[in-house]
């Protein structure tokens, strides 16, 4: 099978690649200058290096290569989306028709524009579906009475936020929301609330149960989550089962059990 993959930073797009390589698909990467890793590259039966913006090269690159299904894999940050975009015309014409500008509404406009040019936008986690978060314990730890508490009250605010397209992870202590993510990413936002809360543990908890679909911005958990976690006094990570990817699986797994992290995964809604 041929694809194309949008692949912007972190280890998703890595994972994706090495996956179609094994499973003997052939993938076209477009890869974000201003995100991507050099190494996409070298996995790529064949590589585009486009910057923020370049609508138009993508849609180009695609029906060079005769694509007709493209997925998006890795993190664009979500300051750089709105602050660093220098748009060709066709994305000009997508931002003008924006009644908002969040990142639901930039990705649909953009998702419209491929399907008139016959692109289809398919699951970011296409190639990865070993990856996705499993239901309850994860880790050696479950969490315990208090934790889950956390967990339960977070995941109502979690879900909150996730409605209004800002973030998609809340830090709980003792029952009480410390900190919302919004532009700055989950590492930033646990830094921040472990600045506000010294000496109490927090509970991570991330949503995506906005939209039924994983198409993009899907939420991601890695080895670095868990270093994060462990700086700033986060015994707890609660994530949605079956729609949350744990990259390099094993070691995001290790450390938390070394650190005595609980991973959780909680049942769809």
């Amino acid at each position: 099978m041929k694809y194309g993959i949008i692949a912007g930073n972190g280890r998703f797009p890595v994972l994706a690649l090495e996956t179609a390589r094994t499973q003997g698909d052939e993938v076209v990467v477009f890869a974000i200058k201003e995100e991507a890793s050099p190494e996409v590259e070298a996995l790529a039966a064949k590589c585009y290096w486009i910057s923020l913006g370049e609508l138009g090269k993508l849609i180009d690159g695609c029906k060079n290569e005769a694509i007709s299904q493209i997925m998006m894999a890795g993190q664009v940050r979500h300051a750089k989306i709105f602050s660093n975009i220098r748009p060709d015309w066709r994305l000009a014409k997508v931002l003008l028709s924006l009644a908002t500008k969040n990142t639901d509404s930039l990705i649909g406009g953009v998702q419209q524009v491929l399907l008139n040019e016959g692109i289809e936008l398919v699951d970011s986690t296409l190639l990865l579906k070993p990856l996705l978060a499993t239901a309850g314990a994860m880790s050696k730890r479950k969490p315990d009475s208090d934790e889950r508490r956390d967990i339960e009250y977070g995941r109502k605010i979690a879900n909150a936020l996730a409605s209004l397209d800002l973030g998609q992870s809340v830090a709980i202590a003792d029952r009480a929301c410390v900190a919302l993510e919004a532009m700055e990413g989950t590492d930033a936002m646990l830094r921040r609330a472990a600045s506000l809360v010294e000496g109490k543990r927090l509970t991570l908890v991330k949503a995506s149960s906005r939209r039924r679909h994983l198409l993009f911005d899907v939420p991601v958990i890695g080895p670095v989550t868990i270093d994060t976690m462990i700086a700033t006094g986060t015994t707890a990570v609660a994530v949605d089962a079956g729609r949350t990817l744990m990259l390099d699986r094993e070691e995001l797994q290790n450390k938390a059990n070394a650190a005595n992290i609980a991973i959780f995964g909680m049942e769809p809604e």
